[in-house]
């Protein structure tokens, strides 16, 4: 409404919230070094902070804590380094001991028997997790107060074209004109931009995660292990999530 845009429709393969949206680790945090990738990590997590209300959904925002670990000293001095340098942008970060991580996380093997032992941690507490189908959801009814059609199990497979100019676009259920045409489909955006003549410089590639069945809370922050960049945290539903 604001761009004086009244009539859209988005157009999903499958479900709200069943493409990367509904398969992520769903972890928010701003603990990066680089200038620009620090202030556009905050402002993002500044917006987290308060989405829940701007969307009137709970999206189960979990600021429970992010901690990257220091396996030896070059890693307890990188991430010093890094804390330092996001206090000076203004960012909650902090060096804790092995003892205090210990206490934090007691499930944690801390001893010096561990296949990497830990020296301490670098603690972002702002840090956290959000749900991504309370996301996902949050923002369709959002977008649907608005009048936002949402067409769902709907593949867009082409493009509909007048000259040079895309004009719609035909899917699985039939051809949609359309005055703009939009693309918003993540790892697919290549591909649909070939279609359209266009070769992007973007490359997807598959990020496995693994989930566990539920268990009693045993991991109360994101943990992330530095040696291998393999962090862990649980969700609400109690199942361990790795990636």
């Amino acid at each position: 409404a604001e761009h004086g845009l009244t009539r859209i429709a988005v157009i999903e393969k499958g479900w709200i919230g069943g493409g990367n949206t509904g398969r992520n680790t769903t972890i928010i945090r701003s603990d990066y070094y680089q200038e620009e990738n620090s202030r556009f990590y905050e402002f993002s997590l500044k917006l987290w902070e308060g989405l829940s209300e701007d969307l009137n959904f709970n999206i189960m925002v979990s600021q429970r804590g992010s901690l990257q670990l220091a396996h030896d000293e070059g890693q307890w001095s990188s991430l010093s380094r890094l804390a330092n340098r996001m206090r000076v942008n203004g960012i909650d970060a902090q060096m804790i001991s092995r003892d205090e991580l210990s206490r934090l996380v007691p499930i944690l093997d801390c001893s010096d028997e561990a296949r990497f032992p830990v020296l301490g941690a670098m603690r972002q507490g702002r840090g956290g997790t959000a749900r991504h189908d309370a996301v996902a959801w949050g923002y369709a009814r959002a977008a649907d107060r608005l009048g936002v059609d949402i067409i769902q199990n709907c593949e867009v497979q082409d493009y509909i074209w007048s000259g040079e100019r895309i004009v719609g676009v035909k899917t699985n259920r039939g051809d949609i004109a359309a005055g703009k045409v939009a693309v918003a489909v993540a790892g697919h955006t290549s591909v649909l931009a070939q279609k359209a003549g266009l070769r992007l410089p973007i490359e997807s590639h598959v990020l496995q995660a693994f989930v566990t069945e539920s268990i009693k809370p045993v991991v109360h922050h994101v943990v992330v292990w530095s040696a291998t960049y393999f962090y862990v945290s649980q969700s609400d539903k109690g199942g361990l999530v790795f990636g």
